[in-house]
């Protein structure tokens, strides 16, 4: 009779959870990731440089990231980033995805250094060693795909140069509209 009654109790909560899809079953258990279909954009092929898929949005509200990066007084970098359409999930966020919602991860010459969920953060010197180097904001959906439009992931750009005794700012920051108009064959609005 135990038996019985455990049986029927995990099968009344597989339908409460969303049938076989809430039992483990399903595209993203087939794929091997916590990937979500949602009707928050459109699931792409495409995958960033660590296997997360992009998570395609229309070009009228999608988020965009600006980054500005200065020298601080210590052996560090101060970094600002401006978002529009885009807040930050608290920590604890289920993995599903919520249109302009999400994480930043912030990478050095394509490098993650950190996943931010502020748009201040000090960016060690030791992570910076002399030369210039790029420094990327790309944002994150809370399931871990990447955010995009127009199938580029919705990112920003600065580059920087470090000098051996400390830091010279190099602030040349790029935004995605700076890019676009920069580039000679800017894609039409959709």
């Amino acid at each position: 009779m135990r038996w019985t009654r455990g049986l029927l109790t995990a099968l009344v909560t597989c339908a409460l959870c969303g049938g076989a899809a809430g039992c483990g079953a399903g595209d993203a258990h087939e794929r091997g990731s916590t990937v979500s279909a949602s009707p928050v954009g459109t699931l792409l092929d495409e995958m960033d440089e660590e296997g997360r898929f992009f998570r395609e949005v229309d070009t009228k509200g999608a988020p965009v990231v600006g980054i500005e990066v200065q020298p601080d007084s210590a052996d560090g970098w101060d970094v600002r980033l401006t978002l529009r359409d885009f807040r930050f999930s608290p920590v604890g966020t289920r993995a599903v995805p919520v249109a302009g919602r999400g994480i930043v991860h912030l990478y050095v010459d394509g490098r993650t250094v950190a996943r931010l969920r502020t748009a201040d953060y000090h960016l060690a010197g030791h992570l910076v060693p002399r030369g210039t180097h790029h420094i990327t904001a790309r944002l994150y959906a809370d399931d871990g795909t990447v955010w995009a439009v127009r199938g580029r992931p919705v990112e920003s750009t600065a580059d920087i140069t470090a000098s051996g005794t400390g830091a010279i700012p190099g602030p040349e920051s790029r935004t995605p509209e700076a890019e676009a108009a920069a580039s000679p064959a800017s894609p039409a609005e959709d």
